[in-house]
């Protein structure tokens, strides 16, 4: 039986029993009141006008309107007989009292009157108690049927009350264990429900998804399993070191090499809070710590001081961080070829330097008109001679600052200096080129005579650098200001031209190694001028920085500590 059904019917016969008890209820206050209407309205009314007749009937000489009186009386009895023998009594009456009305004064007629009055008073009487038991006999009918009835409601209402709310929670109740049990991943779970209604079409629902679950569960457990193998395989044939945190930041793998690096076996700390390892473990600590996501580190590994680099992968569900990887990329071997380039760079500058000064100053004597005379295709030839010797002397400088750089083997000879010695110095660096493009330099030292912390030799290459820029990109006749200016504790130097300026997409990368702008005319440079100044002026604490419009020209500037 359906659900629906059984509802239907528990509710119906509620409504039925309510139904039935009414209907019996009114019917019987019907009958009982037609009963005591039939006493009241027959029987009682004629014991009223018969008692009247009798009080009247002793007056009738003394009071004059007791004859109407009498006759009133007389003829509502007439219009109320309901009794046998209470007709003839009453035309009896009727007959003797028209008589009496004649002879007022005859005894005889008014005891003839009494006795018939007294006949339809006892025929009423008898009536009244016979309709009275008739009454009585119909209220203790009804009354046990309404018991019994009632009896039989209240047995079947109670069997609903206390059977049907299991019918409802019982079924209710086996599917929330059920679903509670697949929440918690328990798929054996299944529901065991006879009834064949709605909730017995939903335990065989749940039971098959259920079973479908379980199947999926363990047809892909296997899989799983051979797929962890298989990464931690992969993970631990790397030879980078990786560790896997959960969004609590406890451990959950760490590879063989991550093992070698924090001296730590993976089953020993498996599942452990990761900052309590980091208070017995300085590496650990260190990776934890509050840092950009990439980061270069030197670890002693492998018997000696090794690279890696240092990258953090957080792992996201749904917009939420629920782990970490944590990756250590050995690096070493880079590190090493770029140190071997570095140092094959500075060898090669500096073996270079002594046959450049050579030809130099070979060309130079050529040059010399005690040496003898030239003529002037020989000239040309020994002025070119000249500039490629200077050219290559610069290339030599720049990459052995460059490798001074890459090595972090700054040599800085920091003492307090004039910023107008500084200017001095770059002016006359680059007098000549500026004389030959016939380009005005114009100097606005507003220092105050500051001194400012600096290595002089360095600083004067960055400001020759600015100004030999500047030349080389600004029209003939042109003009190149060069300013200082004092802010709190810095003084700020700056070489504004007027030529054409740089694009604003290509700022950003000005000052990385071997960048050159895009359709720059300068076929020479090594790209590595502005990177080298940059080191230059961070290593002494100062600032660098570029500022350049298309069309406008460009200022470049730097600032650097007072004493």
């Amino acid at each position: 039986m359906r659900l629906k059904t059984k509802l239907s019917i528990g509710i119906g016969f509620l409504f039925i029993a309510i139904l039935i008890s009414g209907i019996l209820g009114i019917l019987s206050i019907h009958v009982m009141k037609n009963d005591a209407r039939l006493i009241l309205e027959d029987n009682y009314e004629t014991l009223v006008y018969s008692n009247n007749m009798l009080k009247l009937l002793d007056k009738l000489l003394e009071d004059p309107t007791g004859v109407q009186l009498f006759e009133k009386n007389l003829k509502q009895q007439e219009a109320n007989i309901t009794e046998p023998g209470e007709a003839a009594a009453t035309a009896a009456v009727r007959e003797m009292f028209e008589q009496l009305k004649r002879s007022p004064g005859n005894d005889s007629i008014r005891s003839v009157i009494r006795q018939k009055i007294y006949l339809i008073n006892t025929a009423n009487q008898q009536a009244i108690l016979r309709k009275n038991n008739v009454a009585e006999m119909n209220a203790k009918t009804f009354s046990n049927w309404l018991m019994v009835i009632f009896g039989l409601l209240t047995l079947v209402a109670f069997t609903l009350a206390v059977n049907f709310p299991g019918i409802i929670s019982e079924p209710v109740k086996a599917l929330s264990d059920g679903i509670k049990a697949i929440v918690n991943k328990d798929y054996s779970k299944r529901i065991q429900l006879s009834q064949h209604d709605e909730f017995g079409d939903l335990a065989q629902a749940f039971n098959i998804m259920a079973g479908k679950l379980d199947e999926y569960e363990h047809s892909n457990l296997a899989k799983i399993k051979f797929e962890k193998s298989r990464i931690d395989t992969i993970i631990n044939q790397m030879n980078d070191g990786i560790i896997g945190l959960d969004e609590n930041r406890r451990l959950l793998f760490m590879n063989k090499v991550a093992e070698k690096l924090l001296g730590l076996k993976e089953t020993e700390i498996m599942g452990q809070y990761a900052p309590d390892i980091a208070l017995h473990n300085d590496l650990m600590r260190n990776l934890l710590q509050d840092h950009d996501k990439e980061k270069e580190l030197k670890i002693y590994a492998d018997q000696k001081e090794s690279y890696f680099h240092l990258d953090i992968f957080n792992v996201n569900n749904n917009e939420k961080v629920i782990g970490q990887v944590i990756v250590l990329r050995n690096i070493t071997p880079f590190h090493e070829l770029n140190e071997a380039k570095t140092n094959f760079i500075a060898t090669i500058s500096h073996e270079l330097k002594t046959p450049i000064a050579s030809i130099k100053m070979s060309a130079q004597l050529l040059s010399d008109s005690r040496v003898g005379g030239m003529n002037k295709e020989q000239e040309e030839l020994t002025k070119s001679i000249n500039d490629d010797a200077d050219r290559l002397l610069k290339i030599t400088s720049e990459l052995l600052n460059m490798s001074q750089v890459e090595t972090g083997h700054i040599q800085l000879k920091i003492q307090p200096v004039l910023p107008g010695v500084i200017i001095n110095n770059a002016i006359d660096t680059v007098s000549v080129p500026a004389q030959q493009k016939k380009i005005s330099l114009l100097v606005k030292d507003n220092s105050s005579h500051e001194k400012i912390l600096t290595d002089p030799e360095k600083t004067t290459w960055v400001l020759t650098n600015f100004l030999t820029n500047a030349i080389k990109y600004s029209p003939e006749d042109g003009e190149i200001l060069l300013s200082t200016a004092v802010f709190e504790n810095m003084v700020r130097f700056t070489v504004q031209d007027h030529g054409r300026g740089i694009d604003e997409k290509y700022l950003p990368r000005i000052f990385d190694r071997y960048f050159k702008v895009p359709g720059s005319t300068d076929k020479q440079g090594t790209g590595l001028g502005l990177s080298i100044s940059r080191e230059f002026i961070e290593a002494q604490g100062g600032q660098i920085w570029v500022d350049s419009k298309p069309g406008e020209g460009s200022t470049f500037g730097f600032s650097l500590p007072k004493q």
